[in-house]
Parts: C-alpha cells; sequence; structure tokens
C-alpha cells in the first residue's frame, strides 16, 4: 500500500515538469515566425515599387533609306547622325524583311537598350506602341534631301511609299547644301512655310 502514493508523486512531479516547459517551447515558436515573416514580405514591396523607363510617347523619330535599300531607324538625334556621319552605328538590331515593301530593317540603339534587353525607342515607335507627343518631330533622309515632319503619320507614310500630300521645299537650305523639304498636311500647308520646324532643324545641328 506504500507503493502507489510513491508512484502518484513521481507522476505528479512529472506532469508538473511537463507543464513548466511548454511556454518556453511556445514562445520559442512564435518567436521564430515572425522574423521569417517579415523577410517574407520584403521582396514583395520591393518589386512592386520597382519603376518603369519606357518612354510614354514618342517625341523625336529618324529614318534614312539609303540606296541599299534598307530602312534605317533611330530613336535619337545622336544616332541619326552618327549614322549619316560614317554610314553605321555601333549597335543595332536588324528585322530581316520586316520593312513596310519587305526590305530589311535596321534599328540603332544604345548599351542601355543591349543591358535592357528591352525594345529600343525606335522599335517601340516603329511597331506603333508609342504615340506621337504633341512636340513630335521627325527627319528622313533619302536621295540626299532631308524630310522633315511634325506629324508621326505622315513620317510612316512617306517611309513605306516615298510620297507625300503637301510640301514646301527649301533648296540648298540643309548641311552641305542638301534642299530641304517641309512635309506638311492640307490644313498645315495653308498657313505657310512651318518657321517653328525650320528654327528645331538648325537648333538640332548647332547642338541646342
Amino acid at each position: 500500500m506504500m507503493i502507489r502514493p510513491a508512484l502518484s508523486a513521481a507522476a505528479l512531479a512529472a506532469w508538473l515538469a511537463g507543464c513548466a516547459s511548454q511556454p518556453a517551447a511556445t514562445g520559442q515558436s512564435t518567436g521564430g515566425q515572425a522574423p521569417a515573416a517579415a523577410a517574407a514580405s520584403a521582396p514583395t514591396t520591393a518589386a512592386a515599387a520597382a519603376p518603369t523607363s519606357a518612354p510614354a510617347q514618342a517625341a523625336e523619330f529618324y529614318v534614312v533609306l539609303p540606296e541599299d535599300g534598307r530602312y534605317y531607324a533611330f530613336g535619337s538625334f545622336k544616332l541619326y547622325q552618327d549614322y549619316l556621319a560614317h554610314g553605321e552605328v555601333a549597335l543595332t538590331r536588324t528585322r530581316i524583311g520586316a520593312g513596310p515593301t519587305g526590305q530589311t530593317v535596321v534599328f540603332g540603339i544604345t548599351g542601355d537598350d543591349v543591358k535592357s534587353g528591352k525594345p529600343s525607342v525606335a522599335e517601340l515607335v516603329y511597331d506603333g506602341q508609342l504615340t506621337p507627343a504633341a512636340n513630335f518631330y521627325g527627319e528622313v533622309f533619302k536621295n540626299g534631301r532631308y524630310y522633315v515632319f511634325d506629324n508621326l503619320a505622315l513620317l510612316r507614310e512617306f517611309a513605306a511609299h516615298g510620297e507625300v500630300p503637301y510640301s514646301y521645299t527649301d533648296i540648298g537650305a540643309g548641311p552641305q547644301g542638301a534642299t530641304v523639304v517641309w512635309v506638311m498636311d492640307k490644313e498645315g500647308y495653308a498657313k505657310g512655310k512651318p518657321s517653328a520646324r525650320g528654327q528645331r532643324f538648325q537648333s538640332l545641328r548647332a547642338g541646342k
């Protein structure tokens, strides 16, 4: 009869020990989950805040149509001038047979375009993924003449088919005595020669 109380006391001691250890275990579990949850949420917040670098509108676009039958497109005046000066640019992307009449299209691109792996401004404009800005300006260099536009749709139409609806022509007004053709729509033509566009043409070449 003396054995049972001893066993009961031992069992009671074991039970009390187990109860005393439970809060510590629960506390460790709770403390371990909070930092993990915070760490998991951090990348999501950073990704959501990542900015996009693509331009919202097309401010400029330049095309060269040389005698080799290719279509060269540029999203900046600098790349356009580099090509006119040297007959090439350092970096390009090419689409064989993708031109308006099946010619090869060559896009002048920058080092940043290569690093990002994304379409250049010229590609976005060519593909119609950018709407023209209110102050859009563009040029097509063809047969030794500069065709100057403030309307992207007219530029694309001329680059594809070589025709302009209305224009004013200044013989010898361009670099090295080249002829400059100011391409107009019907409404613009009625207002006369575009002086603001002429100033833009000159200021670009003066580096302003």
